[in-house]
């Protein structure tokens, strides 16, 4: 298979798919441009806060992405490119982005609200308790995983203590970054300039930083970088969003862009080849094609994760009804182009059919500079920062995650409707929002020491299942509210099926581990046993919960309270 011929018919496919059934589910879900959203009436200039299309895009496009469509299509490449293709953009299309279209929608309709809070009001409080639960329990998967990612990106020196002068850089331009977000912040909460002028200082911004990270190159472990990402994540989870969340978000957009730009044109140019199988069998490496392949891809076709930043940031942005399709549904699609960018990029290093060696952001970063250096780009300033915008990618979905993790420990302990100041006095403690956040944050760290790789397989099904209970509960709002929701039935029953079984074999696995001396290692697998069992209990019981009502008669909507948590 030509790698152009892939890339361009899966750009076609995904536009079609915006114009086609993007439009007709905004039609048939209906928008109200006159409608006042969540960001106006709720501005508390913290969370809430109004926002350019093109501001909120970048912030979900560049929250969303992370390292998922870099990682999950090259792991699963091993398959073949042709399953992994299929599912990119069926599960793109069809599961992925009408997820998060509906997530988007149901906040926006609900006052802001997160996807808990839409299940305790049309579900019931118990099913919100479980699913917040499930919620934190998930973020913590994140956090882990994404930061021991962006701490390894930033290690300034390789395995044998030599400067690795690539990650340096990223690491110090990360750095300025953060600097320069925060200025960009105050500028465009202050001044409000037009569209065109914060694009400008954005990218002089963006280029002043990168300029000046490739000549300063800060040489630190990955020890200290580990600390520091947590450091810097409790920041941005309680800062106000239009402080440092938004103008973050929106730099790195046009990185990101920039990146599946540039891929995209060094692939035009290049044409490369796929020296890969369409298929290789449905059983590889011992692992099989189904569940497997469909818990690796995870962002590239369909995420819970997704949901999350639609209900929990995005929706508090959204400025004017008719953003919400591109800022969901649009982004949604970008990232399956991302995704499949990577599984070209994969097959083009591929030897005889053999997959290359080395992690998924080196594989990717390797490819992208070889395509780009087609057309005299180096390939030492493209591997550097290809290799950024991958560490941009993980530190903004962090940024995020940190924050939803936290509004879901809070509202665990928060009854939507009570007066705070009748709350108990324990749970006024735990629903403190640095408190929150310190529990949620110190979780993820203890579990980031055993270092992504083992917490990754873990991730993929609980991203997947998560993404289950998220379409199980627009589905009922759809119901309640009296609009057509048959388009979420298929990819909710999938993905159940998918993630049950998922989760069931990695519980196998673990408990098979302790049969064999030495084998089981209770600082690693006791603890994914325990989140794994956990996890599935949990969405069971919501699940269960979620159909049961799905399966009733549409009753009156409910009266959505007057003011947001």
């Amino acid at each position: 298979m030509n790698g152009l011929t892939m890339l361009m018919g899966s750009f076609a496919v995904l536009l079609a798919a915006y114009f086609i059934y993007g439009r007709f589910l905004e039609r048939k879900w209906g928008t109200d441009e006159q409608a006042r959203t969540p960001a106006h009436e709720f501005n508390d200039g913290v969370d809430y806060v109004p926002a350019r299309r093109s501001v909120v895009f970048g912030h979900e496009f560049a929250s969303i992405a992370g390292a998922g469509p870099i990682n999950g299509p090259i792991i699963a490449a091993m398959f073949g490119w042709m399953p992994a293709l299929i599912w990119i953009l069926a599960g793109g299309i069809f599961f992925g982005a009408v997820q998060d279209f509906a997530a988007l929608y149901a906040s926006v309709k609900n006052k802001g609200r997160t996807i808990g809070y839409i299940i305790e009001l049309y579900i019931g409080k118990t099913g919100k308790r479980l699913f917040l639960l499930f919620v934190w329990l998930f973020s913590i998967l994140v956090i882990a995983a994404f930061a021991d990612i962006v701490a390894g990106t930033f290690d300034g020196f390789g395995s044998n203590a030599a400067q690795n002068e690539a990650n340096a850089a990223v690491a110090s331009t990360s750095i300025l970054f953060m600097l320069a977000a925060v200025g960009l912040g105050f500028y465009l909460f202050h001044r409000k300039p037009g569209g065109g002028t914060s694009a400008l200082a954005a990218i002089v911004l963006l280029t002043a930083c990168i300029a000046a990270g490739l000549a300063c190159p800060i040489y630190m472990d990955k020890g200290f970088w580990l600390h520091f990402v947590f450091a810097y994540i409790f920041v941005a989870s309680i800062t106000p969003v239009w402080a440092l969340l938004q103008p973050r978000d929106y730099l790195n957009s046009f990185l990101l862009v920039a990146l599946i730009a540039g891929a995209f044109i060094g692939i035009v140019v290049s044409n490369p080849t796929m020296h890969i199988v369409p298929f290789a069998g449905f059983t590889v490496n011992d692992q099989q094609l189904f569940p497997i392949l469909f818990v690796t891809i995870a962002c590239g076709a369909v995420s819970g994760f997704h949901s999350l930043v639609a209900s929990g940031t995005a929706s508090k942005q959204v400025d004017n009804e008719r953003d919400m399709l591109p800022i969901s549904f649009g982004a949604m699609l970008l990232e399956s182009l991302l995704a499949v960018i990577s599984l070209v990029a994969v097959g083009a290093l591929a030897v005889g059919g053999v997959l290359p060696s080395g992690t998924p952001p080196v594989v990717f970063a390797t490819a992208v500079a070889g395509f780009l250096a087609a057309i005299g780009i180096p390939q030492h300033m493209t591997y550097t920062v290809i290799t950024l915008a991958v560490a941009a990618f993980a530190l903004t979905s962090l940024d995020s995650v940190a924050r939803v993790g936290r509004l879901a420990f809070q509202e665990v302990f928060t009854d939507s409707l009570a007066d705070t100041a009748q709350m108990h006095p324990l749970y006024r403690l735990f629903s403190n929002r640095y408190l929150a956040t310190a529990v949620t944050l110190l979780m993820g760290y203890l579990l980031s020491l055993r270092g992504y790789m083992d917490i990754w397989p873990l991730f993929g099904s609980a991203n997947q299942l998560l993404a289950a209970l998220s379409l199980i509960a627009c589905a009922v709002f759809l119901k309640k509210t009296h609009r057509a929701g048959a388009m979420l039935y298929l990819p909710m029953v999938s993905m159940l099926v998918i993630t049950f079984t998922a989760l069931g074999l990695t519980i196998d696995k673990l408990l098979g581990k302790m049969s064999v001396d030495g084998a089981f290692q209770i600082a690693s697998d006791g603890i994914q046993l325990l989140f794994a069992v956990l996890l599935l209990a949990l969405g069971i019981l919501v699940a269960v919960a979620g159909i049961a009502k799905l399966r009733g008669t549409p009753e009156e909507r409910p009266t959505v309270a007057a003011e947001p948590l």
